[in-house]
């Protein structure tokens, strides 16, 4: 008999399923979606899901689905047809499951400011930087998710300040949490677009993402580099997005609020390379974060889903974390005005 429907199987595997992929498309109809909508992310596990959906799929709906079809009969087959799938050049490859490795004391006895780090990307950054020996002063528009994070490394240095990076008193605060010495910065606090077209961009949408992504950004590099043009030495890290180095991953505020934060990157490079300071930026892929993508347009939501369908399976933020880490270190010494594309090879296709 074949191997049974498990949330282990991969979603992709659950919706080419004869009932796997009836009971999963029934759960997705109520909420107004079909399984094509999982396409991108065909190759998670099934229970990959109840991160992904920020709760609307809970432990209880996943349980639910395996025992449904573990009781239908009709989930059974022979074991001649098992065989065959198991040898079909379709059949996806299970790979192993990436494993971060920390780097004892790479950041000791630095202060290095992480933006949004009470979720995602940001707070696999902080935690790494901590772990890692840092002192991390921890920012975030959230006071409970900064709350959650620095429980979580209850004895790792970790500085909380609950700010909105638009506001200039907020980066004064920021920067007076730090001290005398700011290491590194990494600039990763930002905001989703409603996937609109130039045509249909709304004045507030447009606003509010260049105000987070882009403003916030140079707010924060412009307060921390004379202090490290002082020193001589100084690492920042821009989060752009595969949206920086492509037009079809987003709406248009967010893919020029991502290419603006890349020319940013890149003149600051240049400028303060020969004072000892390094910029660079990291473009991620699909990333499992708390940003959710919204769709107030029919035609950019169909350009960009059809884009989306040779996207790269979504990666943990840790594993954006590794890539964001290595250039705030000192390992990343000879690394200046690069734009580091960690997108599982997005940008390739």
């Amino acid at each position: 008999m074949t191997t049974p429907l498990t949330a282990d199987s991969t979603i992709g595997t659950w919706i080419d399923h004869p009932v796997g992929g009836a009971v999963l498309g029934q759960m997705l109809s109520a909420g107004g979606q079909t399984p094509d909508a999982l396409r991108p992310v065909s190759a998670l596990p099934l229970k990959q899901l109840v991160k992904l959906s920020q709760g609307a799929f809970s432990e209880e709906m996943l349980d639910g689905l395996v025992a449904r079809v573990a009781a239908d009969p009709a989930s059974q087959s022979d074991s001649d047809d098992a065989d065959a799938d198991a040898q079909s050049p379709e059949a996806p490859v299970v790979r192993p499951e990436w494993v971060e490795r920390i780097s004892t004391g790479r950041f000791t006895g630095k202060t290095v400011i992480v933006t949004g780090a009470g979720s995602g990307i940001g707070r696999a950054t902080a935690s790494r930087v901590a772990r890692e020996g840092g002192r991390v002063v921890a920012v975030d528009i959230s006071s409970e998710r900064l709350s959650e994070f620095a429980a979580e490394l209850p004895d790792a240095d970790i500085v909380t300040v609950v700010a909105d990076i638009t506001d200039d008193a907020a980066i004064a605060a920021i920067v007076e949490a730090s001290g005398d010495t700011i290491d590194a910065l990494a600039n990763v606090a930002g905001i989703m677009d409603d996937m609109t077209p130039v045509h249909e961009i709304s004045d507030s949408v447009w606003k509010r993402v260049f105000a987070i992504n882009v403003d916030g950004t140079m707010k924060l590099m412009r307060a921390v580099v004379p202090s490290m043009l002082a020193r001589g030495v100084g690492s920042i890290v821009n989060v752009a997005s595969e949206a920086g180095l492509r037009g079809s991953a987003a709406g248009a505020a967010y893919t020029a609020s991502k290419h603006a934060v890349i020319g940013l990157t890149k003149s600051s490079a240049f400028m303060y390379g020969p004072s000892g300071l390094r910029v660079n930026a990291v473009a991620p892929g699909a990333v499992i974060t708390n940003i959710q993508a919204t769709f107030a347009s029919p035609l950019g939501a169909g350009r960009v889903q059809t884009a989306m369908a040779i996207m790269p399976t979504p990666v943990e933020g840790d594993a954006l974390a590794a890539s964001i880490s290595f250039l705030l270190s000192d390992d990343g010494v000879n690394v200046n005005g690069v734009v580091l594309a960690s997108d599982g090879g997005w940008s390739a296709a």
